[in-house]
């Protein structure tokens, strides 16, 4: 069997990790293409040093570009790979242009299409990531799903052939790494754990809008007054505050540039919470048994906002919510028991 995978964006890079293992394990060949929409060092050649993942058997480089540009180049570029390889499936991950270029070269070839972390639904439905995810399960022949939730999504909507319930694998990412964990940041900043809130903030409706990025800034600046907040700024929302001139409340709030996901997840399992409008963060956040306030209109992950675990913020004080939050036992299994590459490579596998 023959696999050709299609990466392009930190999480996938990071997805892919766990994913090869198991494909090496079984035997199974693996062609693997980054795109090369994230193309800075620390979001794409620091995960091949670190997780130990094969270098791309192909490199596309196709950087920043408008939507449309972006997605179609993919398109050309991996439709002549794949011609050429002639791959049983095309692995694609989550909801990034590099996704749906991939799911849609493929299923133009009649070449089957598998989704990693397929049915996952969320608010505002023109949103690009919405849009990406939505198209590729409609193309996909198999569809791997992080929780019982997205099944149900799926089924919602007619798509119920090829749909597999796998759990999450982050969460056997997490599982793997979590004695690899980092904590360098913790001592640089002086943090005591339990003792502050590490905060990411990235999303065009949340940081491309001044109104709402003053809005979210100040609620930021009040919680910073009881909680001392960690933030790894993202690059967009670093030039976004500085672009509107809203500096003024990051002044409480402790800067950093971004870091690595084993210094993050070090940041997030001795914290006190988490503050987000990231979809992985919040469940991450689940692993690391730490509730999240969620800026986001629509969370993706419900599951968590409906266990109580994760609060949508909605313009109400970080201060008062961080009271309500659920603490202690949570849950289990709600993205399975960290055994989902492995779930995945099997079907895959029984597919001949």
């Amino acid at each position: 069997m023959r696999i050709l995978s299609l990466v392009g964006a930190r999480p996938q890079f990071i997805k892919e990790a766990i994913v090869h293992r198991e494909l090496k394990a079984a035997g199974i060949t693996e062609i693997l293409v980054n795109s090369g929409q994230h193309y800075d060092h620390n979001m794409s050649d620091v995960f091949f040093q670190d997780f130990d993942i094969k270098a791309p058997d192909y490199n596309l480089g196709v950087g920043s570009a408008s939507h449309g540009e972006m997605t179609g180049r993919i398109i050309i570029e991996f439709e002549q790979i794949a011609m050429k390889e002639r791959p049983d499936w095309v692995l694609v991950y989550g909801d990034t242009n590099t996704t749906l270029a991939g799911a849609i070269a493929a299923s133009k070839l009649k070449i089957p299409v598998a989704h990693v972390e397929a049915g996952v639904r969320m608010h505002p439905k023109d949103m690009p990531e919405e849009i990406n995810r939505t198209l590729t399960d409609r193309v996909s022949k198999l569809l791997f799903c992080a929780s019982n939730k997205s099944v149900d999504n799926l089924a919602s909507e007619g798509i119920t052939s090829g749909v597999h319930f796998t759990g999450d694998v982050m969460y056997d990412l997490f599982l793997m790494l979590k004695p690899k964990f980092k904590y360098d940041y913790n001592e640089l900043c002086n943090l005591k754990p339990g003792s502050y809130a590490v905060l990411t903030l990235h999303r065009d409706f949340n940081v491309d809008n001044q109104q709402q990025l003053q809005a979210i800034l100040r609620n930021l600046a009040e919680f910073a007054k009881q909680t001392k907040i960690i933030f790894p700024i993202h690059p967009r929302t670093k030039k976004r505050v500085s672009e509107f001139g809203l500096d003024a409340f990051l002044k409480d709030i402790h800067v950093i540039e971004p870091v690595d996901y084993l210094n993050l997840m070090g940041l997030v399992t001795e914290s006190q919470l988490i503050v987000t409008d990231s979809g992985g963060l919040q469940k991450e956040a689940y692993y690391a048994e730490k509730p999240a306030l969620l800026f986001m209109s629509d969370p993706a992950w419900h599951e968590l906002v409906e266990e109580g675990i994760n609060i949508l913020v909605n313009d109400r004080p970080l201060s008062q919510l961080a009271k309500t939050l659920v603490k202690g036992s949570y849950p289990k299994n709600i993205y399975g028991k960290g055994d989902a590459s492995k779930k995945i490579v099997e079907i895959l596998k029984s597919q001949g």
